[in-house]
């Protein structure tokens, strides 16, 4: 791309970040369902079973915010009316005693609303046997599914239909992993998809909750939760692998479906070994079957074996994605697998990485269980960077370790690349990010610093012009939520509007106290950082287009060198209170009075930047 090509449109484009990666997942939401039900069916699950308060209820724990609405009616007349008035985005039709009437209606609104799922929800197990002989029939039923009198079957419902409608967006847009489940009896996955949904999505939550992002950005990241698919077919399963090999978390197989048209007792045998053959990572698979003498054939082919028949189904599952697709904590395991320590979130896992024994680095290595722990917490780039990381391409324990820990760091700076972060000690030496030291505003001046990090840290100018470098200092900004504070602790609101003298109104800054929290990080940051320093003003109408604020508050250059760390301290809390006092200078005033301003309007950011230079 040549340099006058470039448009902030089209660089924004081409570059989004995780912000906006994430509010374009999932753009198909389930929000109005239409129950189709006798009286008595509606009754018991509506109002006897208390079924909103339960799916509310679903939504809320799993910290999903947007429950969506029931309608029921109970009638075909009612159903066919509705649908002439209101727009629904899925239908669910209750088969009570009568099977017939529940497939007619099902019918007829397929001739009104084609374009609408259509689930039929069998009452229990009892009459599951009419509906898969007439389900292969019933080519305008999305899924039959059976309720049993558990709910949560109606959240796997509307996930099952919402996962079908996003995958192909949201695989291509924000890298999600799938689960791909290939069953064909309905009363087992009816079974197992309330089950892996609610696992899933209780891990997301929990990886969420790891984070320091503020409670929007967790609501979004919710979004990117791993996909489960369920097909029943030999055809199905081969053709989602196909499309989506690389965004594959694990396949969860039975042994008999139908292949070819006709079932095939090989039929789950041979498609995992097309996943083996076809895939090029390691890859959890997992065959399920009535029939234990199917275990020895699960064996052969490396995968695990869960029997049907088992009074522990559910925990089986669980303990399958919890010790193959890394849910849950890390536990690092020397070489008789006997557990070392712990890690339960990617923090303390990096920070333990550094220090376990060669024992445990080989026993992980060797099976991928870095990588799968790390792909199953959402960190795909950092995960397929380990997977070709073998354990016998290096001469030594301690350079394959320096080769991970290598990806580790260069991963974390790539996600923080050009983005507005908490403070972190450890990092305030950067230029690649702006890191906020307290909660508010930026001000007009860290703002303009901000868009400038967000725009050259995504777009390589190396490769538009080859020896150029452009890059800006490394930049803290103290957010003007922190300056309100400071005059609201120090009750100096009325003090600053009384004074007219600026020399008593600095007085009273610098005799008034910082709150502990920035004072803290301002030391962690002294700590870190021993060049000198600019401490600039960053007002709310800085840099405004109209009425530019160019020059009317202070900057102090610090020289921060003296070896004494609370005399460096002191020069740079002193500069913090003089760039707050600088609002309240005779020339400030002034401006304010000239532009029609009111002074008391203004709030000040802090901007800390470290001075290039060389040092002489």
């Amino acid at each position: 791309m040549d340099l006058d090509q470039i448009t902030i449109s089209n660089l924004y484009k081409r570059k989004k970040n995780d912000r906006d990666i994430f509010q374009e997942l999932m753009p198909t939401k389930v929000k109005e369902v239409l129950l189709v039900a006798t009286l008595y069916d509606s009754y018991s699950i509506v109002r006897e079973g208390q079924f909103s308060d339960k799916i509310r209820g679903e939504y809320l724990q799993l910290n999903l915010y947007a429950a969506p609405r029931f309608t029921s009616v109970n009638s075909r007349e009612e159903a066919l009316l509705i649908l002439e008035h209101r727009d629904f985005d899925i239908v669910i039709i209750m088969a009570g005693l009568d099977k017939d009437i529940p497939v007619k209606i099902a019918r007829d609104i397929h001739k009104l609303r084609p374009r609408i799922p259509l689930l039929l929800l069998v009452n229990n197990n009892a009459d599951l046997r009419y509906f898969q002989i007439e389900g292969q029939k019933l080519d305008f039923v999305d899924r039959v599914f059976v309720w049993n009198g558990n709910s949560n079957v109606f959240l796997a419902m509307i996930k099952y239909v919402e996962d079908k409608k996003n995958l192909a967006r949201d695989t291509q847009n924000g890298n999600v992993r799938v689960v791909l489940l290939v069953e064909d009896s309905i009363q087992y996955y009816s079974r197992y998809l309330p089950m892996l949904y609610t696992t899933i999505m209780s891990q997301t939550q929990v990886l969420v909750q790891d984070e320091t992002e503020d409670d929007l950005h967790k609501i979004l990241k919710m979004r990117a939760r791993p996909k489960v698919i369920l097909t029943s077919t030999y055809e199905e399963a081969v053709h989602i692998i196909k499309a989506y090999n690389e965004y594959l978390l694990c396949v969860i197989s039975d042994v008999k479906f139908e292949k070819n048209g006709k079932d095939d007792e090989n039929a789950g045998v041979d498609l995992l070994r097309y996943v083996k053959k076809t895939v090029t990572y390691p890859l959890p698979i997992m065959l399920q079957s009535h029939d234990i003498t199917n275990a020895q054939r699960a064996r052969e082919i490396n995968a695990e074996f869960i029997n049907k028949n088992s009074e522990s189904l559910s925990m089986d599952i669980l303990h399958f994605m919890y010790r193959r697709l890394g849910f849950g904590n890390f536990v690092f395991k020397d070489s008789t697998g006997t557990p070392v320590m712990e890690a339960s979130n990617l923090i303390e896992f990096q920070e333990k990485f550094k220090i376990i024994p060669d024992s445990v680095l080989e026993y992980h290595s060797r099976r991928n269980s870095f990588s799968t722990w790390l792909m199953a917490r959402g960190e795909i780039n950092m995960a397929k960077q380990l997977i070709p990381i073998k354990f016998e391409d290096f001469e030594s324990t301690q350079e394959l370790k320096e080769r991970c820990l290598q990806v580790f760091e260069k991963e974390k700076l790539e996600k923080l690349r050009g983005r507005i972060i908490n403070f972190n000690s450890s990092l305030v030496s950067s230029n690649r990010f702006i890191m906020r030291l307290a909660k508010g505003s930026l001000g007009g001046k860290g703002r303009g610093i901000a868009f400038i990090s967000n725009f050259i840290e995504n777009i390589d100018f190396h490769k538009l012009i080859p020896k150029i470098n452009i890059r800006i200092p490394a930049t803290a900004v103290i957010g003007a939520l922190e300056y309100d504070k400071f005059l609201e602790m120090n009750n100096l609101y009325e003090d600053v509007h009384n004074h007219y003298d600026f020399e008593i109104t600095k007085k009273l800054f610098l005799e008034a106290e910082l709150d502990s929290k920035i004072s803290k990080r301002l030391w962690k940051y002294i700590e870190n950082v021993k060049s000198p320093l600019a401490v600039r003003s960053s007002g709310l109408f800085e840099d405004s287009l109209l009425q530019p604020f160019s020059g009317v508050y202070a900057t102090f250059l610090i020289p921060n060198n003296n070896p004494d760390i609370n005399i460096r301290y002191q020069h740079l809390v002193t500069a913090v209170k003089l760039v707050y006092a600088s609002i309240y200078t005779e020339s400030a005033q002034a401006y304010f009075d000239a532009v029609k301003y009111k002074i008391e309007e203004e709030k000040m950011a802090v901007v800390i930047q470290k001075v290039v230079g060389h040092e002489y």
